[in-house]
C-alpha cells in the first residue's frame, strides 16, 4: 500500500488550474426492467473523442445533483468524460420492486452501478477500456461491489467511505440491540407496504433518519430542490446487515482511498485495508469532517486531485 507523499501533495495543493466548462446530457439506460436517469459530462466543445471516463456515486439517500455533480465536473476539470445518475427509487429513476422508493439497498445499488458501467461503455464519447469508478461515503461500498470482478472497470477510488463490518454498525447504532430493533422496525414497515420519514432535520429533532442539520438540511448545500429527502423503514435490515468493510479481498482492480481521521468510521478503511491485496493508495488529510469531503472547495480539490491522479496513472498521463 502507498501512502500520499508530502512531497506529491505539496505539489498538489499548490499547483491551480483553470476550471473548465462543462457541457452535460440528460440520458436514460434500463436495469431490471426500471428506467434510470443519468447525466453525462463533457468538457465544453468536447470534439466526440471517445475519453477515459469516471462513473461517480453519491452519500446514502442522494441525488446525482448532489455530491456527485461535484466530484463529476472536477473530473471533468482533470480530462476525464464522468456519468452520474440516480438510483432506483431515488430522484427521477425509476421504482423498485413493489413501487418502492427511498429504500438504501445495497444490493439495488450494487446492481444499479453494474448497469451503469454497461451503458456508458456504449457511449461514443466514452473509451470501454478506460472506464473507472468513484464511490462516496455510503456507495464506496457499493462501488467496490459493482467494480469487483467486473473486466469493464480500470480502477476503483473511493472519497470518504463508508466502510462498516458488524462491529462497527453495533457501535453506530447502539450495540447488538439497537441494531435488531432497527431490523424488527425495518421487517414492520416492509409489511406494511412502506414506512417513509424524513431523511434530514435539525440537531435534535424527531422522527428523521438524520437529525443533525448540517449538509442535508441546509439550502445553500444538500439541501437543494432535486433532493428527495426521504428514507423508507423497510431498508434498514439490508443496510445493517451490510458489511463491506469486509469486502477487501474481492477487489483486484488499483485502488485510491482519501479519508480523514475527522470523518465518518475511519477505522472502516482499515479494516477494508486488511483484506485488500491490490495495489492501494491512501491519502488522510487532516481535520476534513465528512460533510467537508461532499462541498468544502478546498478539500474536494485535494480528494479530486488524488483521485484523478490514480486514474491518469491507467491512461498513461495526462488525457
Amino acid at each position: 500500500m502507498k501512502l500520499f507523499s508530502l512531497a506529491t501533495a505539496a505539489a498538489l495543493m499548490t499547483s491551480t488550474a483553470a476550471i473548465a466548462q462543462v457541457e452535460t446530457r440528460t440520458v436514460t439506460f434500463t436495469n431490471e426492467g426500471a428506467t434510470l436517469s443519468g447525466t453525462l459530462y463533457l468538457p465544453e466543445g468536447h470534439d466526440g473523442t471517445a475519453l477515459p471516463t469516471v462513473v461517480v456515486t453519491g452519500a446514502w439517500t442522494s441525488v446525482e445533483e448532489q455530491m456527485p455533480s461535484v466530484y463529476a465536473e472536477e473530473m471533468v476539470d482533470r480530462g476525464f468524460a464522468a456519468f452520474t445518475f440516480d438510483f432506483r427509487g431515488w430522484g427521477k429513476s425509476g421504482d423498485l420492486p413493489e413501487d418502492t422508493r427511498f429504500v438504501e439497498s445495497p444490493a439495488a445499488k450494487t446492481s444499479d452501478i453494474r448497469a451503469a458501467f454497461d451503458f456508458v461503455a456504449t457511449l461514443p464519447e466514452v473509451d470501454p477500456t478506460r472506464i473507472n469508478g468513484l464511490g462516496i461515503c455510503a456507495s464506496a461500498g457499493y462501488m467496490v461491489d459493482a467494480s469487483a470482478g467486473n473486466a469493464r472497470v480500470a480502477r476503483v477510488g473511493l472519497v470518504a467511505p463508508w466502510l462498516q463490518n458488524q462491529e462497527i454498525v453495533n457501535a453506530v447504532y447502539g450495540g447488538a440491540e439497537g441494531v435488531d430493533g432497527l431490523i424488527e422496525m425495518g421487517r414492520a414497515a416492509k409489511a406494511a407496504g412502506g414506512q417513509i420519514i424524513p431523511a434530514a432535520g435539525p440537531e435534535g429533532a424527531t422522527g428523521v433518519l438524520m437529525p443533525i442539520g448540517g449538509y442535508y438540511y441546509e439550502q445553500d448545500r444538500g439541501a437543494i430542490p432535486a433532493y428527495d429527502n426521504q428514507w423508507n423503514n423497510a431498508g434498514w435490515e439490508g443496510w445493517l446487515t451490510y458489511y463491506p468493510a469486509d469486502h477487501g479481498n474481492r477487489l483486484t482492480q488499483p485502488l485510491a482511498i482519501v479519508h480523514s481521521e475527522a470523518a465518518a468510521i475511519p477505522q472502516g478503511v482499515r479494516a477494508f485495508l486488511q483484506n485488500y491485496t491490490g495495489d492501494a493508495t491512501l491519502r488522510m488529510l487532516e481535520e476534513v469532517t465528512q460533510f467537508d469531503f461532499y462541498d468544502s472547495p478546498e478539500d474536494v480539490t485535494r480528494a479530486a486531485d488524488t483521485i484523478a491522479g490514480h486514474f491518469k496513472a491507467h491512461t498513461g498521463g495526462d488525457s
